[in-house]
């Protein structure tokens, strides 16, 4: 029996449909929707995930105006750009890549070198212009927003509602809980414990920045023990940092001398990523005193002058996140 022009359309279309289905993986954020939605229609009260995880709880807005307010402000107009470089009054920028190993082994990473006048010259941005939580945007269209000329994602302070959170020389939130980051006004930089200080203390201190992931991953230039043990929270979706996987780490040369770090990974034949010893071990071969582990997986992501550097998970494609760590650009 002969089917019709209608019909043998009607199954190529299906056909591709079902091809299309079992080859699109979805985002972390597809998949956490997805099961939370099946947990709140069980029942029993589950419905407090897609609350928790999900939905938008926006507590601040119009934040950027106090970065505005209190951040170092270009007075030279004549910076120069090249592919891989930045240089203007306030900031040096110098990116380089690296590859090594091959084939199932080959990991590719990206290397910001920051030499910056002062330490308010490194700003911070949250999604959306909101402090909150489940705030999202790419690290692209944060930088683009807030005119900047390099970032990299931040540490995903919206995922939870526990650190303190200083950014720009403004509290937003005081519930020290973990190792944190912090970088003071006069560009120095140090990891410090949470639990033994108020945001109000550190502000007073000369604090501009703070971030609250971790691990430390070198402390005095060695490597830390015990990294490749740590896990960072232990609520729904975060178990656990260890294998070998997309990193983003910003390290301490000296004071206003930083390297900001982006380790591809998930992706065999151009970057599998690494372990945490391992990434310690990069950020002690780029001459760094002090490392500090952040958010990673698909938000690992660097920008640079209008283009995503790295190419996040093999698919050159951004996941939202809640805020970036930036450069403004000038000129």
């Amino acid at each position: 029996m002969t089917n019709s022009p209608e019909q043998q359309n009607t199954r190529v279309q299906q056909r591709a449909t079902e091809k299309a289905s079992k080859t699109k993986k979805p985002s972390r954020r597809t998949v956490l929707i997805g099961s939370l939605a099946v947990l709140a229609s069980a029942g029993g009260g589950a419905g407090w995930a897609l609350d928790r995880f999900v939905v938008e709880h926006v507590e601040q807005t119009g934040v950027s105006s106090a970065a505005t307010a209190t951040a170092a402000v270009a007075s030279d107009s004549s910076a120069t750009v090249t592919d891989t470089s930045y240089t203007s009054d306030l900031a040096e920028i110098n990116i380089t890549k690296t590859v090594t190993g091959s084939g199932t082994s080959q990991v590719t990473y990206f290397a910001a070198d920051l030499n910056l006048k002062e330490g308010t010259v490194l700003a911070s941005a949250f999604a959306k212009d909101s402090f909150g939580e489940n705030i999202t945007e790419t690290t692209s269209a944060i930088a683009e927003n807030n005119s900047a000329i390099f970032a990299i994602n931040g540490d995903y302070y919206g995922f939870r509602d526990t650190g303190i959170i200083i950014r720009n020389g403004v509290a937003y939130r005081d519930k020290g809980a973990r190792e944190g980051l912090a970088f003071y006004k006069d560009g120095s930089a140090k990891v410090y414990d949470e639990t033994t200080t108020d945001a109000d203390t550190l502000v007073s201190e000369g604090v501009w920045q703070t971030l609250s992931f971790g691990p430390a991953v070198v402390k005095d230039s060695k490597q830390v023990d015990g990294i490749d043990q740590v896990e960072v929270d232990t609520n729904f979706g975060n178990h656990s940092i260890q294998g070998q996987q997309p990193r983003t780490a910003i390290g301490v040369i000296d004071d206003n001398h930083f390297v900001f770090v982006v380790v591809d990974g998930r992706s065999e034949g151009y970057s599998v990523g690494v372990t945490m010893p391992e990434l310690a071990q990069i950020m002690l071969d780029l001459g760094c005193k002090t490392a500090y582990n952040i958010d990673g997986g698909g938000s690992s992501t660097m920008y640079f002058n209008g283009q995503l550097v790295n190419n996040p998970l093999g698919r050159n494609q951004e996941r939202g996140t809640s805020d970036i760590m930036f450069i403004a650009g000038q000129g």
